[in-house]
């Protein structure tokens, strides 16, 4: 049986991300609104097809269609949701009363939701019940993305059908959406490496060379791992694009917003500096101490992560924690 087709979809977020993937949907021949909630970012897609606030210097399809109306946005077939993690339930709560049942919602933020612990997939079946869950995740950074340099990418959805629609709605040449079934393990990826890009910045600040910083990426894999297996997920999602292939790139490039704001606590500056200085949402920040009270609740043993999610809360300073980590019993690799 032939897979439907999806030609009209809503970006929800305006952010980077948001942007560069409404640029990919643009590309691939689709109708796209892209909501924002900024009136001056909405204005100047409009009118100049830029958004120099969160992804300057980069000229937008004249195609894409910025609004600030949510119920607008939600008569799209399809929505990709890309606000902020912590941001994702009031967003979904504000739009559930407007989207039509069986709609396909591809999260496409990376995160926990820090209050409850929840993963974005049960916010989402919390929120707007009626919706078809999908999740985007892969290595991609959103400039690299709108300027159209190839990405691959996972793209999770229960529904066969509905995940084959979405992949050939956004794909191109230079963006390559793989599916899979295994929503969990396609989330799970993006919300832990963002902790444990940080980890590898404050390595990187620390000036503790390739060796460390190869260390430290390989045996957070293994924290992603432990917690992902745990959760359900299966083992080659982990190692695919949204697992080991995001990590690689997260723990691997100042680019990263969690990677460079590990570097800077690394060399010295205050969280609250870092953070003040910046417009864009470091998630693993505010996912870290939900990725470690998870890891808690299934046992699963995750001292990266819980080493970061101390120096971020104030509770450790970055030598301690360092200090810690390296004192720990030599054990077996597996």
């Amino acid at each position: 049986m032939a897979a439907k087709q999806i030609s009209n979809i809503a970006v929800i977020g305006a952010g980077a991300w948001g942007t560069a993937l409404a640029q990919v949907a643009a590309r691939a021949g689709c109708r796209v609104t892209l909501w924002a909630r900024e009136a001056e970012v909405a204005e100047a897609i409009n009118r100049r097809h830029v958004n120099a606030l969160f992804l300057p210097g980069i000229p937008l399809e004249a195609t894409i269609r910025a609004t600030t109306e949510m119920a607008e946005a939600a008569t799209a077939e399809a929505l990709l949701m890309v606000t902020p993690a912590q941001h994702m339930r009031r967003v979904l709560t504000e739009l559930a009363p407007v989207v039509a049942a069986g709609t396909p919602v591809v999260l496409c933020a990376k995160g926990i939701e820090q209050e409850t612990g929840k993963l974005l997939t049960e916010v989402l079946a919390e929120t707007v019940p009626q919706a078809q869950a999908a999740v985007l995740s892969g290595p991609s950074f959103a400039a690299e993305v709108a300027r159209g340099l190839p990405t691959a990418v996972t793209l999770a959805c229960a529904d066969e059908t509905t995940g084959e629609a979405l992949a050939h709605a956004i794909g191109l040449p230079t963006f390559r959406p793989y599916y899979s079934a295994d929503l969990t393990g396609a989330e799970i990826g993006g919300a832990v490496k963002n902790v444990l890009a940080i980890a590898c910045g404050i390595v990187e600040g620390k000036k503790f060379g390739e060796s460390a910083r190869a260390a430290l990426t390989t045996r957070g894999f293994a924290e992603l791992t432990r917690l992902g297996l745990a959760l359900g997920a299966r083992a080659e999602t982990l190692t695919g694009l949204s697992g080991l292939g995001d990590l690689i790139l997260t723990c691997n490039s100042v680019k990263s917003r969690n990677m460079s704001l590990g570097m800077a606590l690394g060399e010295g500056k205050t969280l609250d500096e870092i953070m003040g200085a910046r417009n864009s949402v470091s998630e693993g920040v505010h996912s870290a101490a939900a990725v470690v009270a998870l890891a808690a609740r299934h046992k699963v043993e995750m001292p990266i992560a819980e080493a970061v999610a101390a120096i971020v809360a104030g509770k450790a300073g970055v030598d301690e924690a360092i200090a810690a980590l390296l004192a720990r019993p030599i054990g077996r690799e597996n």
